[in-house]
């Protein structure tokens, strides 16, 4: 299995998992709690639940370790510095010589 790489929600430091981080997984520059919502790949801010997977359970503490089967490493924390990355990758492309 390949290691799973993204980015803490509230610090932003690059985590690196040889596994899928489990309940009391934390990040290690921070100390906040790795099993979360912020963390996942099916967390939206706006969609219903705030998370685009129908079929998890509600949870009300986004930031705090959840038990939650649907779980995907790589959420908001992987997507802080989307835009400049996007920029960045603009200006390489179209840099005059």
């Amino acid at each position: 299995m390949a290691e799973i790489r993204f980015k803490c929600f509230q610090c932003g430091n690059e985590l690196v998992f040889p596994y899928t981080p489990g309940r009391r997984d934390e990040c290690p520059k921070c100390h906040a709690d790795v099993h979360v919502c912020r963390n996942c790949k099916n967390y939206d801010k706006n969609a219903y639940n705030e998370c685009r997977e129908p079929q998890a359970d509600v949870v009300k503490d986004r930031e705090r370790a959840n038990f939650c089967d649907y779980y995907t490493p790589g959420g908001a924390g992987a997507g802080q510095d989307k835009k400049k990355d996007l920029l960045a990758a603009a200006e390489a492309l179209f840099k005059k010589k």
